[in-house]
């Protein structure tokens, strides 16, 4: 079961980084609730082994990339954000003083927390696209303007998944004229 969980949330991540367009220095928030991917209800049955297998598969696919993981803590850490200090620094980001643990952050979390060469936590963020795993409400730390994205994985484990990636905001009105990228959605 949890090498079918680390290989979704690996193809699940690697569709997300495609649909994107995402780079090396882009940041990828992602949340997860071991609960609902266990099939429980979000909050009640934290499970580290899950949460290590969820974050082991994005944190995989991202490595490659040189994309930035994000990973955000339940609502008793404020849903804060686990990053590299180097991620930090390079978004001048202000760190925070906490140490995700399954039951107060979540399993998701605290194994980001433990694998990173240099975590920091942070209360908010700035990303180009995210996964919600569960219903961990990610948005909140979502550049603007989110673009729903469809992926063929549908579900990690037993929890559905929502994903997102962000575009520049339109401004100006009937009489401006944009510049779209390929990379921009219309």
């Amino acid at each position: 079961m949890l090498n079918e969980i680390r290989n979704q949330a690996a193809q699940a991540a690697m569709e997300l980084c495609e649909a994107a367009g995402l780079k090396k220095g882009d940041i990828f928030v992602a949340g997860c609730s071991s609960s609902e991917v266990g099939g429980e209800k979000i909050g009640t049955s934290s499970s580290e082994d899950i949460g290590k297998a969820v974050f082991e598969g994005i944190y995989q696919v991202l490595q490659e990339k040189g994309v930035f993981l994000a990973t955000q803590c339940c609502e008793h850490l404020n849903r804060s954000l686990v990053i590299e200090r180097e991620c930090c620094e390079k978004y001048n980001l202000e760190e925070v003083c906490v140490v995700p643990q399954p039951k107060a952050g979540g399993s998701f979390a605290t194994a980001a927390y433990k694998a990173f060469k240099n975590p920091v936590v942070v209360e908010e963020i700035k990303g180009n696209a995210g996964i919600d795993i569960g219903g961990t409400l990610i948005g909140m730390h979502l550049k603007r303007v989110c673009v729903p994205v469809r992926l063929s994985v549908k579900k990690i484990g037993q929890a559905a998944i929502i994903c997102a990636k962000t575009r520049p905001r339109l401004i100006g009105g009937e009489r401006a004229i944009y510049n779209f990228r390929e990379d921009v959605e219309r």
